[in-house]
């Protein structure tokens, strides 16, 4: 006979993983007991030698479908003589080290329940079993206990409580586990207040379903926050929702009833299908099937539709009612962090939604729907949040010190981490307003709780005026440490593939502060976590008015053309009608005179200027709208390229597009289709990147090249680039757990700071 103590690390709370020890053991004939604390699960058992490494063996291999075990680790311990086995209670103390599970699409049990009317939850919109439901988003403190949830609450009913006790039912020890008896409700109500009631709807749900089939926008409280729901096939009400919402052109995500009702929206290749059907149920992102009956005012200029499943009992009964597609979009104005709250949504929404479809469970943690497109075969994330956060990001530094990462200023994300692994948080937002901060500092706050991490370095970006950057400064007792933007970037992938081997990166996107003073966005740098250097630039031009130029991208379009031409540049004949001859001159005359006008070499700003120049976008109503309709128009089969040729200027290559703004207009004046020209723009990129890089990776004796930035979200850009690279021999990384847009930064300066403070580590103990 023999005992052990075995403790079991990773994600293995609210996963069904004590149930399971529970039935292995009880298949084995082992006694003993598991319970859950603050660090994972623990299980003791003793039975003959051979049975408890039986038992050992089989611990991790058939774990449930929603765990993941990291490590187990045994001791032995002095026989007992002890009969059975139990489930104890948690022990309270101690800190926390568990993994807290994300919130997990229904499983195929709960909805075959959903739906049968001889079921006790037929039609249960909170229907959940220890291998679905929500996690993440109801979890107020570990270990993951029903008293630690926003489940605390809502008694169980005898009926539940029995499935709760029986080790034979898949509810065994669900915590969320809940019927119509005794779990949350729905109600539906006017958006002045009153309850909404429909003769001839069963329930709340069928009511908002016909309300939605009478062409009415309704606020959808969901999992993680309010969606915003209309018809999708209702030219009127899509177009009225983006009125009320004041989003002008940005795309409206789509939730379709089932994958059928996908497939007949968009083009889905087998890795796009695979990641529309994961438990985490992300918005993706494919090309528009033509014919597709949705709205125009959906996505307007963009060639592909965001498109996802059901994911709650909620949204799979509120579709079958309904039997259209849906819109469905975060529940905010513009700019806004989504409402997730009752009383902030009927305050926020209230000229925006016609009625209101509310629960009573409470919402612990906002997280919005997380946005996926495939790129060369492999996920590139728009936005990491709701089914992938909170899961843990090895680091490949361990600092033995507690980091805090406050993140860029748009698409906001923060990051924290302690012994080498990294949380890095749900999606914020544009930190534009005081709202979005506090959701920035809340949401730090709840992290530093679950994780038990007291932050002692705290890294930022260095652009003095973001709100997390100021946000660093305003905190007590640490030490910090500015990243510049882009090498977060580069760091940021390095770090995700476990790369410690310096690299040539490719870092492009919108605007950043670099670190000679000027806005960078078009880089190559070589470097690894430690430091970088500049071995490469797009060459930079003037940005006509400073922000101004981010907004109307006709300013770019001006300031190239002073750059390729010289002094007075003619705006082309798309440009003639968009903008007044006063304003083009005045524009022009800050681009030659650099007065309020930064020099930049954003990739970005190259993109809206070409935009502007087809006629495509003069204006934009939000980030990267130029590039996203550029993008959009281009002839993927056309494989001609306009010359970008690069510049030796000492030190650094320059890559130069004024040949290519020159050729641009050059072809605008000769009546070619903007498609082509949109393509041999983006080909031209390709090819001059590819080049710049592998020159790069040649001087500086490396064979590895990251592409990274927003820039790269581009699906064409990226793969033809990576295409090209890999036809030189060249190792490519791109990001694939984490956006290679600002949602990533934080990540990456955590991996900076961690290998910042280990090597003056390493330099501290040569010394003594």
């Amino acid at each position: 006979m023999s005992r052990v103590r075995a403790r079991v690390e990773g994600t293995v709370q609210g996963v069904g993983f004590r149930p399971y020890v529970y039935r292995l053991a009880g298949e084995l004939g082992v006694a003993g007991h598991v319970l859950n604390d603050s660090c994972g699960v623990v299980v003791e058992v003793e039975a003959p030698s051979e049975t408890v490494d039986r038992f050992l063996a089989r611990l991790a291999v058939e774990a449930p479908p929603l765990a993941t075990v990291e490590r187990i680790t045994a001791e032995p311990l002095e026989e007992l003589g002890e009969r059975g086995f139990s489930i104890r209670e948690s022990p309270a103390g101690g800190e926390p080290r568990a993994a807290v599970t994300p919130d997990s699409a229904t499983c195929a049990d709960c909805l075959t329940e959903l739906f049968d009317p001889a079921d006790r939850r037929f039609r249960y919109p909170f229907t959940n079993c220890t291998n679905c439901g929500p996690r993440f988003t109801i979890v107020r403190d570990v270990p993951y206990d029903r008293p630690n949830t926003t489940m605390a609450a809502f008694e169980m009913c005898r009926a539940c409580l029995a499935e709760y006790r029986d080790p034979g039912n898949r509810r065994f020890h669900a915590q969320p586990n809940a019927c119509a008896e005794c779990g949350p409700r729905l109600r539906l109500v006017h958006a002045g207040g009153g309850a909404l009631a429909d003769p001839r709807a069963r329930d709340a749900l069928e009511a908002a379903a016909r309300t939605l089939l009478d062409g009415a926008i309704v606020a959808v409280k969901g999992i993680g926050g309010f969606h915003l729901a209309c018809r999708a096939d209702n030219e009127k009400v899509v177009a009225e929702l983006r009125a009320r919402k004041h989003r002008e052109d940005k795309p409206f995500a789509l939730m379709a009833p089932d994958l059928a009702a996908a497939r007949a929206l968009v083009e889905m290749t087998p890795a796009e299908e695979a990641f529309l059907l994961e438990r985490a149920r992300p918005i993706v992102l494919a090309r528009r099937r033509a014919g597709a009956r949705v709205a125009a005012a959906v996505a307007p200029g963009a060639g592909e539709l965001g498109v996802m499943l059901p994911y709650s009992p909620l949204h799979h009964v509120l579709l079958a009612d309904a039997g259209v597609t849906l819109v469905m979009t975060s529940g905010n104005v513009s700019d806004e962090p989504i409402a997730y709250r009752d009383d902030d949504a009927r305050e926020r929404l209230v000229g925006i939604a016609d009625v209101f479809l509310l629960h009573d469970r409470p919402i612990e943690t906002r997280t919005d729907d997380s946005v996926v497109r495939i790129a060369a075969g492999r996920p590139l994330f728009l936005r990491r949040s709701r089914g992938y956060v909170p899961k843990a990001t090895a680091l490949p530094v361990n600092c033995d010190r507690h980091l805090l990462a406050c993140g860029a200023e748009l698409k906001n994300t923060f990051a924290l981490a302690k012994g080498g692994t990294a949380w890095v948080g749900h999606h914020v937002g544009d930190l534009g307003n005081y709202e979005t901060l506090l959701s920035l500092t809340a949401g730090i706050e709840h992290f530093q709780r679950l994780f038990a991490v007291e932050p002692e370095v705290v890294a930022h970006d260095l652009h003095p005026e973001y709100l997390s950057t100021k946000h660093a400064r305003e905190l007590d007792g640490v030490r910090l440490i500015g990243v510049q933007h882009h090498h977060a970037h580069l760091a940021a992938c390095l770090a995700e593939h476990g790369e410690a081997r310096p690299a040539v990166g490719a870092i492009f996107d919108g605007t950043g502060h670099g670190a000679d003073g000027t806005v960078w966005g078009g880089e190559l740098l070589f470097g690894g976590l430690e430091g970088f250097e500049r071995v490469g630039l797009l060459f930079p031009v003037r940005m006509p008015g400073g922000e101004a130029a981010v907004r109307q991208p006709w300013r770019m379009a001006c300031a190239w053309l002073t750059a390729s031409f010289g002094e007075s540049p003619r705006p082309p004949r798309a440009l003639r009608r968009l903008t007044s001859p006063d304003a083009w001159g005045r524009v022009a005359e800050l681009a030659r005179a650099g007065i309020a006008s930064p020099l930049t070499s954003s990739a970005g700003r190259l993109f809206d200027a070409v935009a502007a120049l087809c006629g495509v976008r003069a204006e934009v109503n939000y980030e990267g709208q130029a590039a996203v309709e550029l993008a959009a128009i281009l002839d993927s089969a056309e494989r001609g390229a306009y010359p970008l040729p690069l510049l030796d200027d000492g030190d650094t290559v320059v890559m130069d597009a004024r040949a290519t703004i020159r050729a641009v207009v050059r072809e605008l004046d000769d009546g070619v289709d903007v498609s082509t020209i949109a393509a041999r723009f983006h080909n031209a990129l390709a090819a001059a990147t590819s080049e710049a890089c592998s020159l790069a990776a040649e001087c500086c004796g490396t064979d590895i090249v990251v592409l990274s930035g927003g820039v790269f979200q581009n699906r064409h850009l990226l793969e033809r680039t990576a295409s090209l690279l890999r036809r030189n021999g060249v190792r490519v990384l791109t990001p694939e757990l984490l956006p290679p847009n600002d949602g990533g930064i934080a990540y990456g300066q955590l991996a900076v700071a961690a290998a910042t403070v280990a090597a003056e580590d390493r330099r501290h103990d040569a010394r003594t």
